[in-house]
């Protein structure tokens, strides 16, 4: 069957100012650091010569630039699908921020979202983006998907066939790359969050 010959390139922004602070970013549009943006031409340089079947990218700007500098903009399609996780009143507040107003224990993957999305509806976005993707290649091929770290690990749970909070196992450093694949005919994790800091 094509989609045992198909794989999803996860490949997740590089840094920005509040990746580096930590606090929480879903729409607010906000560009690399210059950092970000070296990550994302060791990412060219490690993606050099790859052909991909389809290119999808969220239509943030961090994810964009990365996309564009590591050499896919002209053929990557806007997917609004891999959007990061709407965060609503945690966006811009970093975990101990707002441990500080709902106790000690409060996390995305298991409180309410005030304002915002629930995991379970991430994970519904993440399997449309899923079934978007191999459409895109009916004949196999990789699909490289150009967003952001907790929308990526949301998708990868989904892929395995866990449910959406299953992504909270998955950790994703800026500018890394994973890919998801098949183990004969079982979806499997065939690499994961290949970064380059000690590189």
């Amino acid at each position: 069957m094509p989609e045992e010959k198909t794989e999803l390139w996860l490949v997740r922004h590089g840094e920005t100012e509040w990746s580096l602070d930590g606090r929480h970013t879903s729409w607010t549009d906000i560009p690399l650091t210059d950092h970000g943006r070296q990550r994302a031409v060791e990412l060219r340089e490690f993606l050099a010569g790859k052909k991909f079947a389809a290119v999808f990218v969220s239509p943030r700007q961090r994810a964009r630039e990365t996309c564009e500098i590591a050499g896919y903009g002209d053929v990557a399609v806007i997917e609004d699908g891999l959007q990061e996780w709407n965060y609503g009143e945690s966006e811009g507040k970093t975990t101990a921020q707002m441990r500080a107003i709902h106790g000690p224990n409060w996390s995305v993957w298991t409180d309410p979202i005030i304002g915002g999305e629930s995991v379970e509806a991430v994970g519904e976005r993440a399997d449309e983006v899923i079934a978007k993707a191999l459409a895109a290649a009916p004949q196999g091929g990789a699909v490289a998907l150009f967003a952001h770290a907790h929308i990526l690990r949301i998708l990868a749970a989904r892929w395995i066939g866990l449910p959406a909070v299953g992504g909270k196992l998955f950790g994703l450093g800026t500018g890394s790359v994973s890919v998801l694949g098949h183990e004969r005919e079982t979806r499997v994790i065939s690499r994961w969050n290949r970064g380059f800091e000690s590189e």
